[in-house]
């Protein structure tokens, strides 16, 4: 049976469905001889006549062992057309695209990313889901979002440095930038001890400011509250603000740090592995969201 081609199957469904080889032969764009050399070659691999000629104008009988190999050739026919369609869909980028990502990536890029992806390609597969920080590994994964570098064999775009933004209730410091000092024994309003929020307080440390945390919360609207509550101040990822209504709140002062905390969000894929068309284009897609962004920053 390894012998067994699909178009040795494919010329026996047409000559089922036309009764004759020269109609076959027609239908499929052979001569009548080259579907006569397919059907021999068939029977030759099943090891019997598939096909009862009985000459002359009458059309063809198909034999008890040509019924069994039908039924199975046509399965196969029909998965074969299932893989051709799954590959071109593949080479058009209608594929499946996995994505790992953390909490500001998925709230203000890949949201862009995803309408048009969707857009361009409507039957794409999108798979999404959150990488710890602290053990980031590439995996099964296409692309990787990540604020630091990536153990393993990969291939990285730097994205955007992300700065850290003070925000504190209005009138609390002189407009503009703030220097970092400042924030030494102040009182602070911060996530809790989260793998982020740990690397944020050790540069403010060594940037000689050890602020005084009065509240630990999860969620920026929560954080945000504190501080128009005047319970203390925050410092907060700049994506974390974006098009945030904190921007143009009357009881809230955004300001830059200087010197100022920033994580570089970089984008990672396997490095020698063959990259689908989606993937591609997501990468391209994504780097084109980031780099408005930046320009914003």
């Amino acid at each position: 049976m390894a012998d067994v081609e699909l178009r040795y199957l494919r010329a026996m469904a047409v000559i089922a469905e036309e009764g004759t080889f020269g109609q076959a032969a027609a239908r499929l764009g052979y001569t009548q001889s080259s579907v006569s050399q397919q059907i021999a070659a068939l029977e030759k691999a099943v090891g019997g006549p598939v096909f009862d000629r009985p000459g002359g104008p009458r059309p063809v009988r198909i034999t008890p062992l040509g019924e069994v190999v039908l039924a199975h050739g046509r399965d196969l026919l029909t998965k074969a057309e299932a893989l051709t369609d799954a590959v071109d869909r593949f080479r058009a980028g209608n594929g499946r695209i996995d994505i790992g990502t953390f909490q500001s990536v998925s709230n203000l890029i890949l949201p862009v990313v995803i309408r048009q992806l969707l857009d361009e390609h409507p039957g794409c597969d999108i798979r999404l889901s959150d990488v710890k920080p602290e053990d980031p590994r590439i995996g099964d994964l296409d692309l990787l979002f990540h604020d630091g570098p990536v153990e393993g064999d990969v291939e990285h775009v730097r994205l955007f440095d992300e700065p850290y933004l003070l925000v504190t209730s209005v009138g609390a410091v002189p407009d503009g930038p703030v220097g970092v000092k400042l924030l030494d024994n102040a009182p602070m309003v911060a996530w809790p001890p989260t793998y982020h929020q740990r690397w944020l307080e050790r540069t403010l440390a060594r940037a000689g400011a050890r602020p005084r945390v009065v509240f630990r919360t999860t969620g920026h609207e929560t954080i945000l509250s504190m501080v128009r509550a005047g319970i203390g101040w925050a410092v907060l990822p700049w994506l974390a603000l974006h098009g945030h209504d904190a921007w143009s709140d009357d009881q809230l002062s955004i300001h830059r740090l200087t010197p100022s905390p920033a994580r570089e969000l970089s984008l990672y894929w396997p490095a020698g592995r063959t990259e689908s068309p989606l993937a591609i284009r997501t990468r391209e897609i994504a780097i084109d969201v980031a780099r408005d962004l930046a320009e914003q920053m």
